[in-house]
């Protein structure tokens, strides 16, 4: 299973260096797009350089986590423009960025020895204020980079503030959905999702 996964990230890694590159090459006019389309490389192999960066050994199952969903988000979505072509394809994936950002939340508790069983109230205020921290600053990265490079990233022209606003809301949701889990998981004494998931660094 691990060596179908490493493969599985070597492949979208590569479609996506060759399909950025080639959009770099024969698409791309303004300064903001290229930089869209060639930081793809640094974003989908972060898992890969933070690991010799700190030193610390990240799962396989982690890596394919955060390759997969700068894949879909970063590579088909800004790049293949899907955001444009396939209705609430932007909402999946920030509802899905917030319930992994719980989830980095939980492993971010792990990592740093702050995490208590008995903590529950702290642990889901964390999950929850990280969530809203990464949310609001991703919106407020897309507004600035707009007034930079020019375009629409936030859709302002045609939908005022609900689709940031949208956004922010379906990422709370995908983090509540993951503390629900949580919860769940430290009521059976199970580790499934969540606690799983924070054992993944070492």
């Amino acid at each position: 299973m691990k060596k179908i996964l490493s493969i599985l990230n070597y492949i979208m890694i590569g479609i996506a260096f060759f399909g950025s590159f080639y959009y770099v090459i024969t698409r791309d006019r303004e300064i903001g797009l290229i930089l869209k389309d060639a930081s793809i490389l640094f974003t989908i192999t972060a898992p890969y350089w933070i690991e010799k960066l700190f030193h610390k050994k990240i799962s396989i199952v982690i890596k394919f986590v955060c390759v997969l969903f700068v894949f879909s988000a970063h590579f088909l979505g800004t790049a293949v423009e899907l955001y444009n072509h396939i209705s609430y394809f932007d909402k999946v994936i920030h509802t899905i960025s917030g319930a992994l950002t719980a989830l980095f939340a939980m492993l971010l508790l792990n990592v740093m020895g702050m995490y208590h069983k008995k903590n529950l109230f702290f642990n889901i205020l964390f999950m929850l204020s990280l969530t809203l921290l990464v949310a609001g600053g991703w919106e407020m990265f897309e507004y600035v980079a707009n007034i930079f490079f020019g375009g629409d990233a936030q859709r302002v022209a045609l939908t005022g503030v609900n689709d940031t606003m949208q956004d922010i809301i379906v990422a709370t949701l995908g983090s509540i959905v993951i503390c629900i889990c949580y919860v769940l998981e430290e009521k059976k004494d199970r580790d499934w999702l969540v606690k799983g998931f924070m054992n993944g660094i070492k």
